[in-house]
């Protein structure tokens, strides 16, 4: 049970992944637009500023079940993987981090954009790097 538990886990946070890189993609789409001073992308920016809550949340929840499943199946050894761990950890503190930052862009010339872009960036980055670890888990 605990194997299946674990692949759903898996499952569930690549499929978050891959939601935040499509996230990440219409953030480079309106991101370049908006260097080249083009028209804005209009249904893009509205994709990209509705999901991005939505997929924090999701985020967070993948890092939740991950927990709960080391804590039910060690009976309250938090940190029994503890790269896996401290990675997913740096992923939800980053994904705050992205979302209070969203909250203070204002106009195009904000000066938090790019670290806006760069915390994205290093988040799918960590993605990759957590993807891995948890894969040498299973197996």
């Amino acid at each position: 049970m605990k194997y299946y538990l674990s692949l759903f886990h898996g499952v569930f946070n690549l499929a978050v992944f891959i939601l935040f890189i499509s996230q990440g993609w219409l953030g480079l789409r309106i991101r370049r637009a908006r260097l080249k001073q083009a028209p804005p992308p209009i249904p893009s920016i509205r994709r990209h500023r509705k999901n991005g809550p939505l997929f924090v949340v999701l985020g967070f929840t993948g890092f939740l079940v991950g927990l709960g499943l080391v804590l039910v199946s060690t009976r309250g050894r938090l940190i029994l993987f503890p790269k896996h761990f401290y990675a997913g950890l740096t992923i939800i503190i980053l994904l705050a981090a992205t979302y209070v930052l969203t909250r203070k862009i204002k106009g195009p010339d904000s000066p938090v954009r790019t670290p806006h872009f760069l915390l994205g960036i290093t988040i799918l980055a960590l993605y990759i790097v957590q993807a891995y670890l948890g894969i040498g888990i299973l197996f």
